[in-house]
């Protein structure tokens, strides 16, 4: 942490903390998201669902390991910039596939495309911000 006290003053870096914060919290998101399609939906399922709209259903696994694999590197914070980089095509099929048809409102029935579009935003930024504080490896 780049905290330094001088007499009672304690100043940080707000960027590098702001970094922390994003990364973590999208870490732990991707990773809950790739356990719903884990747990609840099941592979085959979300496979399925995939097929349904037009993917092939080997993108529903590699979305799952993406998610989860992705998900973990960013709450440790190794190669976030890449990892990153790698989650805003997952987050534009998102978009575009998944929820494209719905309209732009999340809240439409479907669920619209607003909201993996501004995460894959987010995941814009934190590409360039980088790990933060306490990243394994930026």
């Amino acid at each position: 942490m780049t905290a330094t006290s001088t007499n009672t003053r304690i100043s940080f870096d707000a960027t590098q903390t702001a970094a922390l914060i994003l990364r973590v919290t999208t870490g732990v998101l991707f990773v809950l998201h790739a356990w719903l399609k884990i747990s609840v939906f099941t592979p085959a399922g979300t496979a399925g669902y995939f097929q349904s709209i037009g993917l092939p259903g080997f993108l529903a696994y590699i979305t799952i390991v993406v998610e989860l694999l992705g998900g973990i590197a960013l709450i440790a914070g190794a190669y976030t910039r890449y990892v990153s980089l790698v989650m805003i095509p997952v987050l534009l099929g998102a978009a575009v596939f998944g929820h494209g048809a719905a309209g732009f409102f999340f809240s439409n029935a479907g669920g619209g495309w607003e909201y993996p579009a501004f995460w894959a935003v987010v995941m814009g930024v934190q590409a360039l911000l980088g790990g933060g504080l306490w990243a394994v490896k930026d």
